[in-house]
């Protein structure tokens, strides 16, 4: 839980900052002059957080891990993907609320409105990709497929927060706190997928140890039974070969 801590609290801040328009947005809107420059680039880096470019990544796999889970014949296989999908869905649920009560403008490079904070299209990048590759690390094997996925999942998120402050469709704080809330519930699906995998790894642990103890307490009934019917057990070595060459 002290990983909440951190997100939470930077999540406070930003969001006290820009309700009570503190100096904090002051240095946000002079970052935001410096940045803008709305081209064909960024329009297309700021894509990458559309619910019609990022969901159907986390879909896919979602539904990968699901096929693997129960192909491998785990107990409780649905959690991880299921736990993804809220992930998923509570991002709408946290940010239009926020955009309402925030009632923070946009730039100039946008039409006249209000409840542009916090960015929900970077709360999708970052739950959608971050969510993906949470799921999918522990089922690859090779170490640098791992670290390949990772850089992938950074290089979208950071191209699509890049694309949206560049392009003029939200300032840099609202991105920021967006990361934040991402954060939270990543660190959320984190502990619940780890937490499903534990009890099949002692159950996994146990179940050779029943099996030997279950074999040797066999093994001995049998031989018990064999001396009670006065029936000597078959014996290899010298002296079963002396008795069979005197018969």
């Amino acid at each position: 839980m002290l990983l909440l801590g951190p997100p939470v609290l930077v999540f406070a801040l930003i969001t006290w900052q820009v309700v009570a328009d503190g100096p904090l947005v002051d240095l946000d809107e002079r970052l935001s002059r410096v940045l803008l420059r709305p081209d064909r680039a960024s329009e297309l880096l700021a894509d990458l957080g559309n619910t019609e470019v990022a969901v159907p990544v986390l879909v896919s796999a979602l539904a990968y891990v699901a096929w693997q889970g129960r192909a491998a014949g785990r107990d409780r296989w649905w959690l991880p993907p299921a736990a993804g999908a809220v992930a998923m869905v509570l991002v709408p649920v946290l940010v239009v609320p926020l955009k309402a009560w925030t009632d923070r403008p946009g730039t100039p490079a946008v039409p006249p409105a209000v409840g542009y904070y916090p960015s929900g299209h970077t709360a999708t990048a970052v739950v959608a990709y971050g969510a993906a590759t949470l799921l999918l690390v522990p089922l690859l094997r090779s170490p640098a497929v791992r670290r390949a996925l990772l850089l992938l999942c950074a290089a979208l998120v950071a191209g699509a927060s890049y694309g949206l402050v560049r392009r003029g469709y939200h300032w840099p704080l609202d991105v920021a706190a967006s990361w934040c809330l991402g954060a939270v519930l990543l660190i959320c699906l984190w502990l619940s997928a780890g937490r499903s995998s534990r009890p099949e790894q002692l159950t996994g642990s146990r179940r050779p140890a029943v099996g030997r103890s279950a074999g040797v307490s066999a093994g001995a009934a049998d031989g018990g039974g064999e001396r009670a019917r006065g029936v000597q057990p078959y014996r290899s070595g010298r002296r079963g070969r002396m008795r069979s060459r005197r018969s």
